[in-house]
């Protein structure tokens, strides 16, 4: 079954996530993932906290799937530049 991600980025070196984004379909398509939707232009629709600077929903084939991806050694690299880059929370659907 499909599962989808949910990444929320607080930037923190727009260089390291520049060389991230290069990099992050590649990296996605290796576990059978890719970026759904993408945006910096975010609208608060509810709620009081703060906005992250933004949001990308990532699908892949299944959970399993998305859990290979994060977990891959080979990808360390290219994780850690996403890490650099910005204050990450990717969430599981």
């Amino acid at each position: 079954m499909t599962a989808h991600a949910v990444a929320t980025l607080k930037m923190k070196n727009p260089e390291a996530l520049a060389a991230y984004r290069e990099k992050a379909s590649a990296a996605l398509a290796r576990h059978g993932g890719a970026v759904l939707q993408a945006s910096t232009e975010l609208t608060r629709l509810e709620g009081d906290q703060p906005l992250p600077d933004g949001v990308a929903i990532l699908t892949f084939p299944d959970r399993q799937a998305a859990q290979a991806w994060i977990d891959d050694p080979s990808l360390a690299d290219t994780h850690a530049l996403r890490t650099k880059g910005a204050e990450t929370l990717i969430a599981l659907l």
